[in-house]
């Protein structure tokens, strides 16, 4: 869940998400209004301006992302056509959290729902990345 206990817990776990951007410095904010993500140190910005690295605590659980490195074959989804993945997200209110991220200009691919594991829904970020926001049953 994302809150304040679990987010000051957050850990880089034995699996944990590192995106590619096309504009590092909007996805940092975008995942701290949406997502309600917080900066854990200072971002690494190369010489050429680039974000290197970033780390951000979402409930217990730590993302990290970077700009694009076309010249590594680091690419966002957009510069490939689409995302070739999804990260699931749980979130203590999914409904809340679809409807800040369509108002910050994600695109609802799947309306939040009710499922047997709970509510879920699903949306593109402004980066191309794919999300499956859930609010587990209980």
């Amino acid at each position: 869940m994302t809150d304040t206990a679990a987010e000051s817990q957050a850990r880089v776990h034995s699996l944990a998400p590192y995106l590619n951007v096309d504009d590092g410095r909007r996805a940092l904010d975008w995942y701290a209004r949406v997502f309600g993500a917080r900066m854990r140190g200072e971002p690494v910005v190369m010489e050429d301006g680039r974000l290197g690295h970033a780390e951000l605590a979402i409930g217990d659980s730590v993302l990290m992302l970077a700009d694009e490195y076309p010249e590594m074959g680091l690419l966002g989804p957009k510069a490939r056509g689409g995302p070739s993945q999804s990260v699931y997200l749980t979130v203590s209110d999914v409904d809340d959290v679809a409807v800040r991220a369509v108002d910050a200009g994600a695109e609802l691919e799947r309306p939040v729902g009710e499922y047997p594991f709970g509510r879920m829904g699903v949306i593109v970020d402004p980066f191309g990345h794919r999300w499956m926001i859930n609010t587990p049953a209980g």
